[in-house]
This record gives C-alpha cells, structure tokens and sequence, in this order.
C-alpha cells in the first residue's frame, strides 16, 4: 500500500564522528543520533543535537552494539532482554543529554547489524520492540521482516525504511557490505531506486552518515524529489 507519494522523510545516522555531519542537517529531515556505543562520545552527541535544533531537524536514537572495533557492524548471539537493556541503556543516556539541552528524542532506529538482524531474527526483534514500547518510540527498519510483523502486533508504530544507494537480495533485505555491488554509485540507478521505494510505501529514506560520499547523495535525493514535487519532510509531526 503506497503510504504517501507526495511527502518522504530523509534520514541520516549522525554524531558518529564523521567531518560532514552538519552538512548532512543541512540537508536531511530526520537525524538518528549515535549514542555513543559502537562510536561517537557524549561531546560530539551534544554538538550533533544542538546543530540538528538549530535546522529543526527531528532526532531519534540509534543504538548499536558496542563494538567500535567494527562499527557495530557484526553480528552477535544475544537475547531478548539482553536487546532490550542495550537498547533502553544506550536511548536513555542520549535522552539524559537531549533533556539538558531542552530537546527532545522522537524514534529508535537500531544501527548496522542489530538492525539487520532484527528483521530476520524474532527474538532480536521482540528485544527491540520491547525497548521501543517502553519509551512510547516509533521503530526504523526495513519492511517485510519479523520487526514490522511483530511491532504491528504490539501496537508499536512501524516505520518503513529504503536505502537509495544500497542494493537489495530478492528477499528485501540488503545486500551484505561486504559484497563489491553492496553500494549503488550511478545516480541513474538511485533516481529508480528512490522512486520505487515510495511506490513501495516506505516513509524514509536513509543515508549513511560514514559514506564519504554521503553529501552528493543527500543532494541527489533532494534533487530528485524536487523535481518529482515530492516534499522533503519528517515523518514524525512535531
């Protein structure tokens, strides 16, 4: 069902330490704030947050693993209640820092490979749904797995997230990083992938903030919505 097809909100995972973060508020909606686990330290959270309110750009948590050693990007064996304390842990520690500078945290979308795992993990998937309930937060993720299936049954807001510039397996899940087409670089190719994924009803659109490229990409995906007057903003109404 196509949600929307005059609006989409465009992410970006910041406060992770990477030199081109207020460029990227300059041009996102939405800004999912590392909380320093799998990267990112309490003075760069607090800078990120202060330059996302001053666009009036919409925070949300993104929580991960702590294994900065590989982003958080592997994968680990790990329980529901241990998902949920990890989770809750890291959202209220940026939650902490957020209240101190009078803003305030909207959403969690759980990063790299927690992320992943909870689409096709229950038992991940229930860990996260339960820090989500908790809190009152909406949950990012990729339609079609057990996270969208088992939040819709706890009553917890689902939001559908595309990735212009990462190809995807035929079971809707992304292609594996570390594949050499993991990465869509032709923009011919992000403008098609754009354009399906808001056909396919998702409400975001994510960019990732460690791409060195990740400005151009922002800026595309501006571009391309601009010319389609499809309007860029937040999916959470503030």
């Amino acid at each position: 069902m196509i949600i929307n097809t005059k609006s989409i909100d465009i992410n970006a995972d910041l406060g992770e330490g990477f030199p081109w973060d207020v460029l990227l508020l300059d041009r996102v909606s939405s800004a999912n704030v590392c909380c320093g686990e799998h990267a990112g330290d309490p003075a760069t959270i607090a800078a990120t947050l202060r330059a996302a309110a001053e666009r009036n750009v919409v925070v949300g948590a993104h929580p991960g693993y702590a294994d900065r050693e590989n982003f958080g990007r592997r994968e680990r064996s790990i329980d529901r209640k241990a998902v949920r304390d990890l989770i809750v842990d890291q959202v209220d520690r940026l939650i902490a820092i957020a209240d101190s500078m009078n803003r305030k945290v909207h959403y969690i979308k759980p990063h790299g490979a927690l992320y992943n795992q909870a689409r096709r993990d229950r038992e991940i998937a229930l860990g996260v749904i339960d820090a989500a309930y908790e809190r009152s937060f909406p949950i990012l993720g990729i339609p079609g797995g057990a996270l969208e299936e088992l939040a819709r049954e706890r009553g917890v807001r689902f939001v559908a997230e595309g990735f212009p510039e990462r190809r995807y397996q035929a079971d809707g899940s992304l292609v594996a990083r570390d594949r050499a087409d993991a990465i869509v670089f032709d923009p011919h190719e992000i403008e098609d992938q754009v354009h399906t994924l808001i056909d396919r009803g998702v409400e975001t659109l994510c960019v990732h903030g460690d791409a060195p490229h990740a400005v151009a990409v922002a800026d595309l995906i501006r571009s391309i919505c601009n010319r389609s007057n499809i309007q860029v903003r937040s999916f959470i109404i503030t």
